[in-house]
């Protein structure tokens, strides 16, 4: 039973843990719209996780919240969002422009209609 107990506590804390580029940085706990978010700042850029468990297929649907509780706690405008619909990154921009990207980063989001054994067709939109 202890096992257990450890397993799910463990489980539990990761939930709200930051990334390795933000460990360290005390996170703001704030709500945006219908979202709850853990928001951590380094420099000019920022990571948020989503706490709640409200329905969120894609980043789309918690971007907006998620930009506005960012830009909130930064004081700056969010450049850039990135990740998916539990955790983002952003680049911010506070007057002297945005830092540039770190690394190239390809996301593309794909939706695939009319599928059958011959094939279908799949239509992607990057992020």
């Amino acid at each position: 039973m202890r096992p257990l107990l450890l397993i799910l506590l463990s489980a539990l804390t990761a939930c709200d843990t930051a990334s390795p580029d933000f460990a360290g940085v005390a996170p703001v706990r704030i709500e945006a719209g219908a979202s709850v978010f853990d928001i951590r700042v380094k420099g000019r850029r920022a990571e948020a996780v989503r706490l709640n468990a409200q329905p969120a297929f894609r980043l789309s649907s918690v971007g907006v919240p998620a930009v506005l509780a960012i830009e909130a706690v930064s004081g700056c405008r969010v450049d850039r969002l990135t990740g998916d619909q539990a955790m983002m990154r952003a680049t911010l921009d506070c007057g002297s422009g945005a830092p540039a990207p770190r690394r190239p980063e390809t996301y593309l989001e794909c939706d695939a209609f009319e599928l059958d054994a011959e094939g279908g067709e799949l239509i992607c939109y990057p992020f």
